[in-house]
């Protein structure tokens, strides 16, 4: 295993390198649903922007042309970027945000593919694309929260080895 110096004049651990991609992760991540959630909201990028409902199905816009979005959704996209931003400051929290967004977004993957895209129960709303997005997201955030788990023991003191 290599080791380096760190900053606090200590030695950076594989432990060491995980907590901090993990935390790195997690800020990026945020960062991202923030700007998406930003980008929700401005005419051009979002197509039929006039059609935007606050939630339902009926809302017509669409992030990039391709993502049917309402205000709620954008509305959750941008407290999503802001807890990402938030938890990614400590390993335990960004390693939590970025495994159980990961979780939240399968359960939204499989709504999404059970659910009528023209029922109530769209009430988001989901289309096609945001559901094979989502499927990609839940996979992509798992995976980069996992080194996470082993730089942290239960309590959320640092691994020893």
């Amino acid at each position: 295993m290599a080791y380096s110096a760190s900053s606090t004049g200590g030695i950076d651990s594989g432990a060491d390198k995980a907590a901090k991609f993990v935390r790195s992760m997690a800020g990026l991540v945020g960062a991202v649903f923030l700007l998406v959630g930003i980008l929700g909201f401005i005419p051009g990028i979002t197509s039929n922007y006039g059609s935007m409902e606050f939630l339902g199905n009926d809302s017509k816009a669409k992030l990039l042309g391709l993502f049917q979005v309402s205000i709620l959704h954008n509305i959750v996209h941008l407290l999503f970027g802001v807890a990402g931003l938030a938890m990614a400051k400590a390993t335990k929290s960004a390693t939590t945000y970025l495994i159980g967004g990961g979780i939240i977004y399968l359960v939204l993957t499989v709504y999404g593919f059970v659910v009528g895209q023209n029922t109530a129960a769209n009430f988001v709303p989901v289309n096609t694309a945001d559901d094979f997005l989502h499927l990609v997201l839940g996979v992509g955030m798992i995976a980069l929260g996992l080194p996470g788990r082993r730089a942290v023991d239960a309590n959320g003191a640092r691994t020893v080895a």
